[in-house]
């Protein structure tokens, strides 16, 4: 009973059924359980940047072969893009085959009240400006903002900076291998954390929405989970089969990953014991460095899922026929605005609201309907998002030689 008691994924899951208990029954602890679901969610986003930076550097720095860094980046940007493309079309598909929106009656009483700070942030958003806000104007201000993309590049180029400095550049090395492990020790002691996390964002979710709230748009949460799940069972499935590795003992080796993602509805708040599972799961340090962080940015799996099939159901909500070519048209223009998801607060709804102003097919102001109910199909999104950079890690691994066998479970 002890080891059960002591044991993190019966902690997380107690703290999430607790949260539910509380969320529903005391309204009024909303804002304190917000409190302590985002100070652990800071906990965790301290980290990210030093460990992304340190390492990515001591990944490149280790690789003899500098032409290896841009095959694996080549090669995971080229993964990246079929699975998003994939998920982008299973979404439209499911959407066009559930039609979660054709019976939906509630549009004329949608909240708009919060719409314009997401239509003004659509508006000013261009596919552009994400490309040259890779490069960071300053880099201490790059990890003052916590922004994965900007930390990412210059840790590359830090990292190329010191390979070619051979022996004189061992002394850097060797202060950065010591100072990552400091950091993953923190994040380890943090992770101790999470069942507390997990019950803040689950009682403020339930506090604050409530479970009515779900109900007219049932369909689509409904819509979007099962899509999910064939997404991760089906598509990452045979992913795994074809690579000659066990989905089922990858999901097991992260299951405190994905509880603890399901109790805050933030992928962030894994990626750092992310990068640390995937290297004792067999996968290369250089490999983990390189892919996990950029997959928060380009392989977003769950958030493409999320935003073809809402483009599809606001269309069926305000009965607007959408012929084949648009909706070929639709998931192109996904293709490229959902890569400006990554590092935007409230990104789903931005995203999806300069993809309608971009289509000029379907009222804008539609993403009202979705947000009370966006915060519940948040988990979807951040699981199948988490699951699909890990088995993105172990494909470029195993296709570089970088993967050794995993441990014994």
């Amino acid at each position: 009973m002890k080891k059960l008691l002591t044991n993190l994924n019966f902690q997380v899951i107690a703290g999430i059924l607790l949260g539910i208990a509380v969320g529903f029954t005391f309204k009024s602890f909303g804002p304190a359980a917000k409190i302590i679901s985002q100070t652990f969610i800071s906990l965790i986003t301290m980290l990210i940047g030093p460990i992304i930076f340190f390492t990515i550097v001591l990944g490149i720095a280790g690789m003899n072969d500098m032409k290896k860094v841009g095959r694996v980046g080549g090669k995971a940007l080229l993964y990246f893009e079929i699975m998003s493309t994939l998920a982008l079309v299973i979404g439209v598909i499911v959407a066009n085959v559930l039609k979660p929106g054709s019976n939906f009656a509630g549009h004329a009483a949608a909240d708009t009240t919060k719409l314009a700070a997401f239509q003004k942030a659509a508006a000013d958003m261009h596919w552009i400006d994400f490309l040259t806000h890779i490069v960071p104007v300053n880099v201490f201000d790059a990890f003052a903002k916590n922004d994965i993309l900007q930390i990412l590049f210059f840790a590359i180029l830090f990292g190329f900076g010191l390979s070619f400095m051979g022996e004189e550049g061992q002394p850097v090395i060797s202060l950065f291998d010591k100072l990552s492990k400091v950091f993953f020790n923190i994040m380890r002691m943090v992770m101790r954390l999470a069942p507390i996390g997990a019950f803040g964002g689950m009682a403020w979710t339930i506090s604050t929405y409530g479970i009515d709230t779900l109900k007219p748009l049932a369909l689509l949460m409904g819509s979007v989970y099962l899509t999910s799940i064939f997404f991760i069972f089906g598509v990452l499935g045979l992913v795994c089969y074809l690579y000659k590795f066990s989905l089922w003992k990858y999901l097991g080796f992260i299951k405190e990953e994905i509880l603890v993602v399901w109790g805050t509805s933030s992928s962030e708040s894994v990626l750092p014991a992310m990068m640390d599972k995937m290297e004792k799961f067999g996968c290369s340090k250089s490999v983990v460095g390189l892919v996990i962080p950029a997959g928060y940015s380009f392989n977003l799996d769950g958030t493409t899922i999320y935003l073809s099939m809402s483009v599809i159901f606001l269309a069926q909500v305000f009965h607007i026929p959408l012929t084949l070519l648009q909706q070929l048209t639709i998931i192109g223009i996904l293709m490229i605005t959902s890569k400006g998801a990554a590092g935007v607060t409230g990104s789903g709804f931005i995203i999806l609201a300069s993809t309608l102003a971009a289509i000029k097919i379907i009222p804008a102001e539609g993403v009202a309907i979705l947000l009370g109910v966006d915060r519940f199909m948040s988990e979807a999104r951040a699981i199948t998002n988490m699951i699909g950079n890990g088995v993105a890690t172990i494909v470029i691994a195993k296709s570089e030689g970088e993967f050794a066998s995993p441990p014994a479970p």
